[in-house]
């Protein structure tokens, strides 16, 4: 025991541990550091949650819109009962036979009661649009970090209204630039030109298409990033981040296509697959939107921006301690202790009166 303390007395004091690989390699690579930053953020401020409900409000809303949009078609194909007959079975012809009839007694049913499919549809529309706002608003303001004071419910909902509105017309200017930059589009374009037989024009004609997408899926993230959270936050780290989410979604989006190629060829993919696929599309888009605002999030720019809350006020207390009197234990060992000093006195004394 001795020997094995001598050893490591003579080796000094341990070494304290030094940064972990994880820790060097942030500290060398800012990116690293900034992604690193990214997902704790992300997973910090429940990202998988809020995807997961802002992916319930998006199916939520599609039934209301296609109760809209069988209103309309409603109003419209009943004066060409031709062309009704002929959308009838084009949808019926795609589906199983056990479900043709069914879907065929829905199309008529709703044509029949067009207005009031038409009433309930805009009023579930609005009710689930709200809902998809304020879900998809919340995502945000927890990713900025932001602490919103309370207000007025009617109030919050007319600015939620005000919002979805302002993204109704965002997204409506991407898709006008992305019918712009389309393939087909282009091809009649080339074709109006006289450019189809010049080489290298497919190449150019995807490129040029690919770009339209991007620009219009950027334009979009940067009204979602920089303008629905609660409060203000600052536009170039949304910009930053708009345009990593506009390039994640354009891959994702062709990825998407070759998925629901592979689901749609068999009849349980016609049955099933729209809604599945419309599931998986409106949760990685949620992802990729939640995870871009993290990252604009934890820029520096964005930190340096960032409220530091005020520490806790300090409560000094004066703590008063009583003693309570000895118990009975107490009481007897004190009698012990005065008998044992009579007898010890008596002793004493009586060796001095001998002395």
């Amino acid at each position: 025991m001795k020997l094995r303390l001598r050893r490591k007395a003579e080796q000094g004091p341990a070494k304290e541990k030094g940064p972990s690989f994880l820790e060097r390699q942030r500290a060398a690579r800012p990116w690293l550091d900034h992604l690193v930053r990214t997902g704790v953020r992300y997973q910090g401020q429940r990202g998988d949650f809020y995807a997961a409900g802002i992916t319930y409000f998006t199916v939520l809303a599609i039934f209301p819109l296609l109760m809209v949009a069988f209103s309309v078609a409603g109003f419209v194909l009943v004066r060409d009962p031709q062309l009704l007959d002929r959308i009838r079975d084009e949808i019926t012809g795609s589906l199983p036979d056990s479900m043709a009839s069914t879907v065929k007694d829905l199309i008529d049913t709703a044509i029949n009661s067009r207005a009031t499919v038409g009433v309930i549809g805009l009023l579930g529309a609005a009710y689930s649009g709200l809902g998809w706002m304020a879900n998809l608003r919340a995502a945000l303001t927890e990713q900025w970090e932001q602490k919103s004071s309370k207000s007025n419910f009617l109030l919050t909902k007319v600015h939620d209204l005000g919002a979805l509105l302002g993204l109704t017309l965002a997204m409506m200017v991407s898709l006008g630039i992305s019918v712009l930059g389309s393939g087909s589009l282009g091809q009649r374009v080339i074709g109006w030109l006289g450019l189809s037989d010049l080489p290298g024009i497919g190449a150019a004609l995807t490129a040029i298409t690919v770009l339209a997408g991007i620009g219009a899926s950027w334009a979009v993230f940067v009204w979602v990033i920089a303008r629905l959270p609660r409060e203000s936050v600052g536009l170039r780290s949304a910009m930053r981040g708009a345009l990593i989410a506009a390039v994640a979604f354009e891959i994702f989006k062709r990825v998407a296509v070759l998925y629901l190629e592979k689901v749609m060829s068999g009849p349980a993919g016609v049955a099933f697959g729209p809604i599945i696929g419309l599931m998986v599309f409106a949760n990685i888009t949620a992802r990729i939107v939640l995870l871009a605002t993290a990252f604009a999030a934890t820029s520096k720019e964005s930190l340096a921006l960032a409220t530091v809350p005020a520490p806790d006020p300090v409560i000094i207390e004066q703590r008063v301690q009583v003693r309570e009197g000895s118990g009975p234990a107490g009481v007897a060992f004190g009698l012990l202790l005065g008998a044992l000093a009579v007898l010890g006195l008596g002793r004493l004394a009586e060796r001095l009166r001998r002395s």
